[in-house]
């Protein structure tokens, strides 16, 4: 047996140990289930290529590891599998996709991964990580690595401004070839299988049924990230996703975010950012969602259609922000909307018109009937003759 496909249904208790010690079986899902318990240490081999176990109850992930250096794809998020990250997956050597959201994993980053060559996606949103994502010693480096989530968890900790300088060229260069056929994850996996995702991106949570290879995501938001956010961020010019919201972070909104020529979602929302908003902002012609509310930010909103297009709420929430589309000049005066002036001026206008005409014309109708009445006591004839009466 190569392929065990038995997500969606509703199996419970623990996994089977009949399962175990497959020699040739390269394909298990048994997402979407009830299974419990823990995952069986002799379940993983040296075929297995991907392992789903996301959507049930397990409990625990031991150390299971050591013979999985073909295991491409490994999630098991949606659980609740509690303890440290497990040190075995340093064996993976060929694994491209980390999933463990939505868990109770207690563990600080894992600068370790960085050791895996192929890993391209990292997610581990929804845990209990905590402590720095930052580490002097030890440069955040990862070969191939385009899209990470570590959001809402408890990191802490400032960002050095070379953060991104050595982030791998993936997310550095921009893909040339935009005329060749999309690639996805998994396009080589067996039976056609494609690792999936959820991703914060334009304001909503949505699942991307497919990951594109040239797809890059930084979502740090939801931790306790405090300091400037580094300029170096400008160096990955592929990025599509950048959600750095509800921290601590402070400064100004750096320049460098221009650079991003392929950003479609900026969401920098409740910080403590402080200063004007770049100018460079407005030349992204991709940036479909910006959001930098409930920060401290001052100054005109720089103007561009993509920016102008942008809701009220993406920009509430600084007390000394002005322009549009907020409805409030940099003068501190509240713009009033266009068609309330014109309803409010049309009428006046009128009723001025009319007395300018009432003044103008009262007199000169006096003024005939009185020369009339004069011609036609003491030169009648001439009267009959003008009037031809």
């Amino acid at each position: 047996m190569r392929y065990m496909v038995a997500s969606n249904n509703e199996f419970t208790g623990d996994i089977p140990r009949s399962l175990c010690n497959p020699r040739n079986l390269s394909f298990l899902d048994l997402s979407n289930n009830n299974f419990s318990g823990s995952v069986p240490r002799c379940l993983t081999s040296k075929s297995l290529t991907v392992l789903n176990l996301r959507d049930n109850n397990l409990e625990r992930l031991p150390d299971i590891f050591y013979r999985s250096n073909s295991l491409k794809t490994l999630d098991v998020g949606h659980n609740h599998i509690s303890g440290k990250l497990t040190r075995s997956l340093l064996n993976c050597t060929n694994l491209e996709v980390l999933n463990v959201e939505s868990n109770r994993i207690t563990d600080t980053f894992p600068f370790w991964l960085k050791a895996l060559p192929n890993l391209q996606v990292i997610i581990l949103r929804t845990n209990r990580f905590y402590g720095p994502i930052s580490s002097p010693p030890n440069p955040l480096l990862f070969p191939k690595l385009h899209i990470i989530d570590i959001s809402r968890n408890s990191f802490t900790g400032s960002l050095p401004p070379d953060y991104f300088v050595n982030w791998n060229a993936s997310l550095v260069n921009i893909p040339q070839d935009h005329q060749r056929q999309p690639e996805y994850m998994g396009d080589s996996y067996s039976l056609g299988f494609q690792p999936s995702m959820y991703v914060a991106n334009k304001g909503l949570h949505i699942k991307l049924e497919k990951i594109l290879r040239t797809f890059g995501a930084i979502d740090f938001s939801g931790n306790r990230l405090e300091g400037q956010i580094p300029e170096s961020i400008g160096l990955l010019k592929s990025l599509i996703v950048v959600d750095l919201s509800n921290n601590s972070f402070t400064g100004y909104i750096p320049s460098s975010l221009g650079k991003l020529i392929n950003l479609e979602s900026l969401d920098l929302s409740r910080n403590q950012l402080s200063g004007r908003i770049p100018q460079e902002l407005a030349t992204l012609t991709f940036l479909e969602y910006i959001n930098i509310s409930h920060n401290r930010l001052t100054g005109h909103i720089p103007q561009s259609t993509q920016i102008g297009g942008q809701s009220k709420s993406s920009f509430e929430g600084n007390v000394d922000l002005c322009g549009l589309p907020l409805h409030k000049d940099c003068f501190g005066e509240r713009v009033p909307p266009t068609k309330t002036l014109t309803q409010h001026s049309e009428p006046r206008k009128q009723v001025l018109n009319w007395k300018a005409a009432a003044i103008g014309y009262a007199p000169g109708v006096l003024f005939g009937v009185a020369i009339g009445q004069m011609i036609s006591l003491y030169k009648p004839v001439l009267f009959f003759k003008l009037f031809r009466l």
